[in-house]
């Protein structure tokens, strides 16, 4: 799905370093998006989309990790990792865009007065990756690692939430998926630089 990623170097209006081409698949689904989207579908996306909010993660992660202070060590770690998580994969979207340039769908698929109730979101060349997904990636993992019960329940949820910035025409579909593969990828890895010291006391 990705094969169709071109890597170029920027136009000398963006910031960013290099360009990024979505794919044939991205302008087929955001332009099928563009022409049977509405209002009454557009209003209830961009509420929901806010779930996955930087600023209110941030702020949810806060709270539960100071909430968790006087508990036991397990839900100490829970919280630690689930903070970890939510602070890095706000940092990391940002750094990318600073390398990477790409026109938001809801810039160059949607034009005039025909938008449909499609919103402008964010700045126009920051489509990659999206940082949504990339939030929801790592915290339906660690949800995931902490209840496995709840797992089909836990990325059913995440799931539907992230296909709301590519109905949103936020970020293209690989945009959204590479953010929740990268966010799956920063869990594990925070999971193993965590458990690493504990791994190395035990062998010692």
């Amino acid at each position: 799905m990705l094969s169709g990623v071109v890597l170029s170097p920027a136009d000398e209006d963006n910031m960013a370093r290099w360009s990024i081409r979505p794919t044939q698949l991205d302008y087929w689904i955001a332009k099928r998006v563009a022409k049977h989207t509405s209002r009454t579908i557009e209003r209830p996306a961009k509420i929901a989309t806010l779930a996955a909010d930087e600023r209110l993660l941030l702020a949810a992660a806060a709270g539960y990790w100071l909430a968790t202070r006087m508990k036991s060590q397990c839900e100490r770690r829970e919280a630690n990792h689930l903070a970890a998580n939510v602070v890095v994969t706000a940092i990391t979207p940002h750094i990318l865009k600073s390398f990477v340039a790409q026109e938001r769908p809801d810039r160059c698929i949607v034009h005039g007065k025909r938008r449909r109730g499609i919103p402008k979101s964010g700045k126009p060349y920051d489509a990659f990756p999206s940082g949504h997904a990339m939030h929801i990636g790592a915290i339906a993992s660690a949800l995931s690692r902490f209840f496995p019960a709840g797992r089909p329940l836990i990325w059913g949820s995440g799931l539907l939430l992230a296909s709301t910035r590519a109905l949103l025409l936020a970020h293209w579909t690989t945009d959204v998926l590479v953010g929740l593969g990268s966010g799956v990828a920063i869990e594990h890895l925070l999971w193993l630089l965590a458990r690493a010291p504990e791994d190395h006391s035990r062998h010692s």
